[in-house]
């Protein structure tokens, strides 16, 4: 059987705000795929056509893919109109089809009550009807949705990820698995509990590791997330999908973080070290077979 090869991206605003500066770090280390969620400064759902031509032109020059589009779609509240998300949902497709993916990622709204999560499971079903629209237009113009796992929304654990997914039971549905969100969301050991569940799902993974003990961002390997044991079941299922840097090591907000050209080099490097040790191997190059 051929060595499973990685597809290694990166979100670029984590980097820098200027989209040259984002790609040319991409280059310098060796990372051919682009995860758009900002540039120059504004979101994704913010650019005009105009732009979002000027950042494929951008990326066909430097020989980097956009790998996915990290929309903000579903971080908004459960009880607001489904209509409002959806047409944000059709302009993000349209930004989608001119930078050249058909991925996007989403999430599974905010819930009425943003106590602890205890609650949470009162607004599972409404979750899946939300999502489950969502789904339907991802369905009708050709993209596949990936639902994060995010601390303070109904997609926050294990249990709740694995109920919406296994609901809607959609190829235009699968998953973003994020170990830091996990552990943050109190989930432990959330490799080992979580894949038997959601490992069918799984078309992404977003990079980034924490600490269960104060919920600290850390670069992969160094948190309770339980990377190495993931990229293992990975390697071991024959995953096609990308491993997005998203290391949020200089800042983490509800909207994005940020990591500088050092912090994303450390998370990059750290990564590395771990699918050597693991017995990953990576593409060099976007096209590579």
């Amino acid at each position: 059987m051929p060595q499973v090869k990685f597809r290694l991206s990166a979100f670029g605003d984590e980097i820098a705000h200027d989209l040259t500066e984002q790609l040319e770090i991409l280059q310098q280390l060796r990372i051919p795929f682009l995860e758009l969620r900002g540039v120059w400064g504004k979101n994704v759902l913010d650019l005009s056509d105009e732009e979002a031509a000027r950042v494929r032109k951008e990326c066909d020059r430097q020989g980097i893919l956009v790998s996915a589009i990290g929309s903000p779609i579903g971080k908004s509240p459960l009880e607001a109109p489904i209509e409002a998300e959806l047409a944000n949902l059709a302009r993000i497709f349209r930004i989608a089809e001119i930078v050249g993916t058909r991925y996007v990622r989403v999430f599974s709204f905010y819930p009425p009550n943003s106590n602890p999560n205890v609650c949470y499971d009162d607004y599972v079903n409404e979750a899946i009807a939300s999502v489950t629209c969502l789904t339907d237009l991802a369905r009708k113009e050709g993209f596949t949705l990936l639902l994060e796992n995010e601390k303070g929304i109904v997609g926050d654990n294990i249990a709740r990820c694995h109920e919406i997914l296994s609901a809607i039971h959609s190829p235009h549905l699968r998953f973003t698995w994020d170990p830091a969100n996990f552990v943050q969301a109190g989930e432990e050991r959330p490799t080992e509990r979580g894949w038997p569940l959601l490992g069918a799902f799984v078309a992404q993974v977003h990079v980034k590791d924490a600490r269960s003990a104060d919920g600290s961002v850390v670069a992969a390997g160094e948190g309770d997330g339980q990377i190495p044991e993931l990229l293992v079941h990975l390697r071991e299922n024959d995953f096609q999908g990308y491993l997005a840097l998203e290391p949020h090591l200089a800042f983490a907000g509800p909207r994005g973080g940020f990591s500088g050209v050092s912090g994303m080099t450390y998370a990059a490097e750290a990564l590395r070290r771990l699918m050597v040790q693991q017995g990953c191997q990576e593409y060099s190059a976007p096209h590579e077979p």
